[in-house]
């Protein structure tokens, strides 16, 4: 066997050289340093960091410093091919293990392992449970154990995979080695869970800000909802790549098909597509440029693409967390990305009889329930968005953001009590089994060939509800469930019940104010980052010198089959057009610029920047 590389001494670096040496940055994010160093330690942690922070540092670089191959358990098998392509394109040793490798190859990724040329390996939460593997472990050093997407692990979080709750018998069996629990997303209750179920009960806990100050929230009303999203996206994203969220698989299909046939680069992406399908839309996704995936919101997606300008939801998610988690895959890169949703009564209905009729016990029912409520308060809230959101998770925002709908729009809010005793009355006196249709036709007083039928026009709130639209009537019911006081009925075509908490309104000891929905707008054009670079550059020719370097950036990502921002980020183009390095060092001065990628690319880069100055001067 091949022992060379085990022998050959690696550099002692400090954190912050191997920082700047392998992913060319100068100095640590929040938080960062700090795990690194307990990591460093030999000690546990928890981290909590939202999408776009930089969590994977704080497992890479202990990883790299410390001895032996740091572990990472992630369930998105579809990403870790470009988690490692983007670590070897750094000058890093990693490698991954799982189902979509063949026999030889897996082979020849643990033969690397057990000669110690891999410093960071990817695995399948699977892979891990496999006593082979295990075999594996016990015959190597081990750096760490990073578990990515912690959430996972609870019951209470948004993506709950029983498999994670055998990771603790696994790595408890290597003790010393210090284990890490990373998420971009959880409430308190999922974190409580997380730290028991992964037996973190010595880890320290380092908690980052959920706020992305560069995402604008928007949610609206459905009226006609392909059309909104069309007008959305030609307004506001013409040649954007963006992900558009919806419920089902067929539907995914559907949105995909017509806005191909609408013009637009549109991919579906779900788990009833075959294997080579998904893989080849998703590297289509990541390689090319104006890529719309239309994606289910059970199966979600995994992706590390910096440049998502915006995350669009055709239907409710299931909670906050996973809004939070979804929309967080916009602008990672920091730069300008938009979180648009739109959303009606039926989808609150649908998302309601989807709770009551899933397995689970009382308890966990009752946690989903309120996860629910919660994510409605949110799309019905006339305050800041950004305020009532990060509240969620327990962080205060004494401002308001001037970057959501409620900041930028008027939103008013009315007396709706009297209304509300209306809407409850006329579903207690129908029977407790009809829906929004039904029941406004009631309140409206429209004698309908069904109402006659069923003797409703006899009730005593036929025709009580003249005073509001039948539009208005379905903001009422929307809102009295939103808000938990009216629940749905299991029934094969679900209608509305009362609840506990529907009588306190009836009665008249509770106030309830409501949200006065908007008229129905048209999507405006803005002026996007999609449109112009997000930064202003000084003249025509710079703007020329960054399409020159997108192009190279290409040419040389399609040589390599990798995506183009592994080869460089926007940010990283647009630093090399205002600053125009003249030389390797000040080349591997710029942000984003290691020492691997100076040696791979600093004389095509810089070439190409010369020849841009000579052809301007002449």
């Amino acid at each position: 066997m091949n022992h060379k590389c085990v022998s050959d001494p690696a550099p002692a670096l400090s954190s912050r050289q191997a920082l700047r040496k392998y992913f060319g940055y100068d100095t640590f994010r929040t938080h960062q340093s700090d795990i690194i160093d307990r990591v460093m330690d030999g000690k546990d942690a928890f981290v909590l960091m939202p999408t776009g922070s930089g969590k994977s540092i704080c497992y890479q670089i202990p990883s790299i410093l410390r001895p032996g191959v740091g572990v990472i358990v992630s369930p998105l098998i579809a990403l870790m091919q470009d988690q490692v392509d983007a670590l070897q394109e750094n000058g890093v040793r990693a490698a991954y293990l799982n189902s979509s490798l063949s026999a030889e190859a897996a082979s020849r990724v643990i033969r690397r392992v057990v000669e110690g040329c891999v410093d960071i390996l990817y695995v399948a939460p699977e892979r891990l449970l496999m006593p082979g593997f295990q075999q594996l472990l016990s015959r190597v050093a081990i750096a760490l154990f990073a578990i990515d997407e912690a959430h996972c692990v609870s019951q209470w979080g948004h993506d709950f995979r029983p498999e994670y709750r055998r990771i603790a018998g696994v790595t408890n069996a290597f003790p010393g080695v210090p284990r890490l629990a990373l998420t971009a997303t959880a409430d308190r209750l999922t974190r409580d869970d997380i730290v028991e179920k992964l037996e973190l009960n010595r880890a320290t806990a380092f908690v980052s800000s959920f706020d992305r100050p560069n995402i604008t929230y928007r949610i609206q009303l459905k009226n006609s909802a392909k059309k909104q999203l069309l007008d959305f996206l030609r307004a506001e994203h013409p040649d954007d790549a963006g992900i558009v969220y919806v419920r089902t698989r067929k539907r995914a299909d559907d949105i995909a098909a017509w806005l191909q046939e609408q013009g637009l680069k549109a991919l579906p992406y779900h788990a009833g597509l075959a294997r080579d399908l998904r893989i080849a839309h998703q590297q289509r996704f990541l390689r090319e440029e104006g890529v719309v995936m239309v994606a289910t919101i059970a199966f979600g997606m995994g992706i590390d693409k910096p440049d998502v300008r915006f995350v669009a939801h055709l239907d409710l998610p299931s909670s906050m967390e996973a809004y939070y988690q979804e929309t967080g895959r916009a602008g990672r890169d920091g730069q300008p990305a938009d979180a648009w949703m739109v959303y009606a009564l039926a989808d609150v209905v649908a998302m309601r009889k989807l709770q009551e009729t899933s397995d689970g016990n009382d308890a966990f029912k009752q946690i989903q329930r309120r996860k629910l409520e919660s994510l409605l308060g949110f799309c019905e809230t006339a305050v800041c968005r950004r305020k009532a959101l990060l509240n969620y998770f327990d962080e205060s925002y004494p401002e308001v953001c001037g970057n959501c709908d409620n900041c930028n729009e008027s939103v008013e809010t009315w007396d709706a009590t009297i209304p509300a005793q209306k809407a409850l009355s006329c579903v207690y006196r129908t029977g407790q089994r009809f829906g929004a249709a039904h029941l406004t036709d009631v309140l409206l007083g429209n004698e309908t060939e069904r109402i006659r039928h069923l003797g409703h026009h006899r009730l005593k709130t036929f025709g009580v509800g003249q005073e509001l639209s039948a539009r208005q009537w379905r903001s009422v019911y929307r809102q009295l469930i939103a808000a938990g006081r009216l629940a749905v009925t299991t029934a094969a075509i679900p209608g509305f019940c009362l609840c506990p908490e529907s009588w306190p309104v009836l009665k008249g000891e509770s106030r309830l104010m409501l949200r006065r929905d908007p008229e129905p707008v048209q999507a405006k054009k803005r002026s996007r980052a999609s449109v112009q670079p997000a930064v202003d550059f000084e003249s025509q020719a710079d703007l020329g010198l960054w399409e020159r370097l997108r192009r190279l950036r290409l040419e040389i990502a399609q040589a390599n089959d990798i995506p183009p921002f592994v080869v460089f980020h926007d940010k990283t183009l647009r630093e090399m057009v205002l600053e125009k390095p003249t030389n390797r060092s000040e080349f591997l001065a710029l942000n984003g610029v290691g020492e691997h990628k100076t040696d791979q690319y600093s004389e095509r880069f810089l070439d190409a920047i010369r020849d841009h100055e000579h052809e301007k001067g002449s």
